[in-house]
């Protein structure tokens, strides 16, 4: 669709909903001028991709009518020559690509993930047990770096070791806690928050 296709598109679905550009802008998070700017000078000039998944599910219509590429094929992940340990730490130099992992493409989109914000590593050893188990894999949301006071899985890295554990939010600074209770303390530096937790994939025996 060309730009000014998707422009007319939208319009339209605003009208039919009965709904103004002002307030959609508003439900995106954004100033109310934002998407009269856009319909009617075409600044930006295209939709952000959440912001174009957002007014495709209010409307109830595929995103490609507001401009999104078809895309059936599934979404590729690179996986990743380290392994995130559940241990004391997997000590690594470099994340180098040995593969592809593909995930379905309606699933990626239900865990927030397009191409090229996500990469899958290997768990090594039983810290998150049984939760986690040695040789899963992870589909890791680069994107999600800030863990909230809930908690969740994290790949994040002390000095030189890799990790997935549980980390969460608290006032005097981020905490890291593993599941399995007879693991050893994690270990204590400055910690670095690789992404997000989002799939894990177990292999069959």
């Amino acid at each position: 669709m060309t730009g000014q296709e998707v422009r007319s598109a939208l319009q339209a679905l605003a009208e039919q909903a009965g709904v103004s550009l002002a307030a959609l802008s508003r439900m995106l998070g954004r100033n109310d001028a934002y998407l009269q700017q856009f319909v009617q000078r075409g600044s930006p000039r295209t939709l952000a991709e959440a912001d174009r998944r957002q007014l495709a599910e209010f409307f109830g219509v595929p995103e490609v009518r507001l401009g999104a590429a078809h895309a059936a094929g599934p979404v590729l992940l690179p996986r990743l020559a380290v392994a995130a340990s559940a241990g004391p730490g997997a000590t690594v130099d470099d994340e180098v690509m040995i593969g592809v992992e593909a995930l379905d493409r309606r699933l990626a989109r239900r865990l927030g993930l397009s191409d090229g914000t996500a990469s899958v590593i290997r768990v090594r050893g039983d810290s998150m047990a049984p939760g986690l188990m040695e040789g899963d894999h992870l589909v890791v949301d680069e994107t999600d770096r800030r863990p909230g006071k809930r908690g969740g899985l994290y790949i994040i890295r002390i000095g030189e070791a890799l990790m997935v554990k549980r980390v969460r939010a608290e006032a005097g600074g981020l905490v890291a806690t593993s599941d399995n209770p007879a693991a050893p303390p994690v270990p204590e530096g400055p910690m670095t928050v690789v992404g997000r937790v989002v799939w894990q994939m177990r292999l069959p025996a």
